[in-house]
């Protein structure tokens, strides 16, 4: 998962893979150390741990046969996934990297860049915070779109409703004007949880996702030893978190099976084109099965 994402952020993934297709996946999700239900030690992180934190939560679960693990990392859960398939190769059937990097490059002026980071530490309000991550993660035609979210009805009770949604006297879910007004919601929620939403896990993830580094040559051995035709990348051209440049030197160093340039896309297409995303998933674990 994401820099200060919590693992509801899944949830159309885990309605449709866990709840609609329960009988053929076995799906994981994880609040990464600093967020969500995860201990929220001090110290320096580093994706290399939080794989680490990851294959023990894996080992534990008995998740442990060659070509067993079908692996999607998005940002910041990119490059842990990247660690993680540095780790352990022959135990990953396919490996999709979305809107995430080697490493992190400026790709604007200095000072433009020094401005970016301040604002990070700096305190907001919470409405000027969730402005400024949608408009990070999300193209503005999207966010002033419809709500495109697929909610389940009082008919269908075992299914989860998106988090931050509210009901109506009937039972169903409640849908809202916009795709920034469901987005809004959730990070409404996520972020009144004060135990699960903590400023210092925020800022501690951020330096793992900021010193994370993986080498021309590091890649390669990720793509000998995982199998090239097993990995996909993807990357949104309008993704403002993480641009498009990070996309396309993961994508040359690393050299995956199919490479997805996403036009007009931003930062999170499992949020945003979660229905074409979900197929893409679902076409590389049979190609990955098939091998």
């Amino acid at each position: 998962m994401g820099l200060g994402a919590i693992k509801s952020s899944w949830q159309r993934q885990t309605m449709k893979f866990g709840h609609e297709q329960g009988d053929k996946y076995s799906s994981l999700i994880v609040d990464n150390r600093g967020v969500g239900g995860s201990d929220k030690p001090w110290g320096r992180y580093s994706t290399s741990e939080m794989a680490k934190d990851l294959l023990e939560l894996i080992d534990h679960l008995g998740w442990t046969k060659d070509r067993e693990l079908n692996v999607v990392g998005v940002s910041m859960g990119g490059m842990i996934a990247q660690e993680l398939a540095y780790l352990i190769p022959n135990r990953i059937n396919s490996l999709a990297l979305c809107s995430t990097v080697a490493r992190i490059e400026r790709t604007v002026p200095f000072i433009e860049n020094l401005r970016n980071r301040i604002n990070l530490l700096i305190p907001k309000s919470l409405d000027a915070s969730i402005q400024n991550a949608a408009y990070n993660m999300f193209p503005d035609p999207w966010l002033d779109s419809p709500d495109s979210t697929t909610v389940p009805t009082k008919d269908t009770p075992d299914c989860l409703p998106p988090q931050g949604c509210e009901t109506w006297e009937d039972g169903s879910y409640l849908t809202y004007p916009t795709n920034f007004g469901r987005f809004a919601a959730q990070e409404i929620t996520k972020r009144a949880d004060t135990e699960a939403f903590q400023r210092k896990g925020f800022l501690m993830q951020a330096v793992a996702a900021g010193w994370h580094h993986k080498s021309p040559e590091q890649l390669k051995e990720i793509g000998d030893r995982v199998g090239r035709e097993r990995i996909i990348v993807m990357h949104g051209t309008e993704d403002r978190m993480l641009t498009f440049h990070h996309g396309e030197v993961l994508n040359r160093e690393l050299q995956p099976g199919e490479w997805y340039r996403c036009e007009g896309m931003g930062h999170v297409a499992f949020f945003e084109r979660a229905e074409w995303h979900d197929e893409v998933l679902e076409k590389l674990w049979r190609k990955s099965n098939a091998l």
